[in-house]
């Protein structure tokens, strides 16, 4: 399988395990799990063919780690980002004292006005350090990375959750906790 090959899958499971599964005719479980061999073969008939090893090799070599499979190897689901209702069964976790959102410039002016919000996805999505957020901020345009203190939200009592992949998660971040 070509690199080329894994991206094209990849953007595609993306959009099936964290937005529509529906497109293909599968059901996720209440935590966002998809039978393997259905999911192989259920993809076959809108093009994208791949073996279960394809699926392995995928998902150990996703540079992001977007998704995870099951003990058994027998379910997949993706790690975070989710637009559709699903649990994770993510437990509150005790963020560091900073974390990073990666953003473009052009955003700034309303995040500024608005804080950080989640949007159609379950969770606003923060890094644990500055490259992670300014790759994450590059691909909406000129990168902008906002530094979040994350340490005096979790005092404050806002809870933040940890996905299998190392992304921080939390529902929404005032503008009050954030600097440029």
């Amino acid at each position: 399988m070509t690199e080329q090959d894994k991206k094209r899958i990849g953007k595609f499971l993306s959009l099936i395990l964290r937005h529509d599964p529906q497109k293909i005719g599968i059901e996720l479980d209440e935590q966002g799990w998809a039978k393997v061999s259905e999911l192989i073969e259920k993809c076959k008939k809108h093009r994208y063919h791949f073996s279960r090893e394809d699926l392995i090799e995928i998902v150990e070599t996703n540079d992001k780690q977007r998704y995870s499979f099951n003990e058994k190897r027998s379910k997949i689901r993706a790690n975070q980002g989710h637009s559709i209702d699903i649990d994770l069964a993510l437990s509150p976790t005790e963020p560091p004292e900073y974390l990073y959102h990666g953003t473009a410039t052009r955003f700034l002016s309303s995040i500024m006005e608005q804080g950080i919000v989640k949007g159609s996805r379950q969770h606003v999505h923060l890094s644990k350090n500055k490259e992670t957020a300014d790759k994450v901020g590059s691909r909406h345009g000129k990168p902008a990375i906002l530094t979040i203190m994350s340490g005096k939200m979790y005092t404050d009592g806002i809870l933040f959750y940890q996905s299998e992949n190392g992304v921080w998660l939390t529902d929404y971040v005032d503008t009050k906790y954030i600097s440029e």
